[in-house]
């Protein structure tokens, strides 16, 4: 496992018995072992952005690469799309990835099957009209191949998220390995806790528009 107690206490800065309540009522994913408690970087990851809980800007430390991830050049490369139509989820990823650039090293068949199976298992909707569908496994190899593709959605669907909104944006994330996954996804999981960030994705701003916020925001993180 990642991540112990003092970690996760650090990280949402809150006592342990915090920890330890959420553990048992909002079923925070941890291993418990010779009764220490331990946590998974990606499941913990993802429970935050489920649960909509408060989190400080700490998780962008816990997944530092040697090749640190770009967000802006990931989505550069997978772009911003409008008006992907669907009704259904299944509708909606089968436009999705008749829409975005695939990888040199993929094809959309296999794209197309790896994100419908990471949706069987459980849904990638975080709340807040917001999905990040995503391979179980990667899929590609090269870093030079990765990318976040914004996909807006013609009419928002449900997508079976925890807080009964239906999703109207997704996030594509497709990476080369679990880290660089981690990475990428901590990075989504902050914006999505900014209320600016939540209203810029609500307007369905302008490609330029919504790349400006996003540079802009990530240059400040590397300031800090």
């Amino acid at each position: 496992m990642d991540l112990k107690m003092k970690d996760i206490t650090d990280l949402f800065d809150v006592p342990e018995k915090t920890i330890v309540q959420w553990i048992t009522e909002k079923k925070m994913p941890s291993y418990k072992i010779k009764n220490q408690y331990y946590f998974n970087k990606a499941e913990v990851n993802e429970w935050i952005l489920r649960n909509n809980i408060a989190v400080s800007e700490k998780i962008l430390d816990l997944t530092l690469t040697n090749r640190p991830v770009s967000l802006i050049d990931l989505i550069k490369k997978g772009d911003v799309h409008y008006g992907i139509g669907g009704t259904t989820v299944r509708e909606v990823i089968d436009d999705v990835v008749d829409t975005i650039p695939i990888p040199k090293s993929a094809d959309r068949d296999t794209v197309r099957a790896s994100l419908l199976k990471r949706e069987e298992m459980m849904t990638t909707a975080v709340g807040r009209g917001i999905a990040l569908p995503h391979p179980r496994n990667p899929i590609i190899s090269d870093i030079d191949d990765e990318s976040v593709s914004i996909c807006f959605l013609k009419n928002p669907i449900d997508y079976g998220a925890l807080d009964g909104q239906p999703v109207q944006v997704l996030f594509i994330i497709i990476s080369s390995n679990s880290k660089r996954h981690l990475e990428i996804l901590s990075k989504i999981s902050f914006l999505c806790k900014q209320d600016d960030f939540l209203k810029t994705l609500k307007d369905k701003p302008q490609k330029e528009v919504f790349l400006y916020y996003i540079e802009r925001v990530e240059k400040e993180w590397g300031a800090r």
